[in-house]
């Protein structure tokens, strides 16, 4: 059975122009292997299909038990041109943490 990704970690957003910036954070750093193994740039990307125009990029931060996102085109062209209701994209932080990751024994 997967375990939902809010189980094991917190998130923050940012954004700059048309780009948001997630970062995902381990609760207890012993997670923090099984979270590189399995958030990748290509599931998050996968995950925000919908939503996400351009690149998504992956750096790990395993000092920090972190790993951020940038998502270009991700913000419906900015702030300033974005009809969205969220155009800052704070809830994508929230979103991300729906992912589904496998259990290990």
């Amino acid at each position: 059975m997967p375990t939902i990704l809010r189980r094991l970690a917190h998130a923050r957003t940012g954004d700059k122009g048309d780009v948001s910036n997630i970062s995902v954070i381990a609760y207890d750093p012993r997670d923090y292997p099984r979270l590189e193994r399995h958030v990748t740039a290509e599931r998050v990307g996968a995950h925000f299909s919908g939503l996400v125009r351009g690149e998504v990029e992956r750096y790990a931060l395993p000092g920090l038990g972190a790993l951020n996102f940038v998502l270009h085109g991700a913000l419906g062209g900015g702030v300033t041109r974005s009809l969205a209701l969220d155009a800052h994209g704070k809830c994508l932080a929230s979103a991300v943490l729906d992912i589904e990751i496998p259990d290990e024994a």
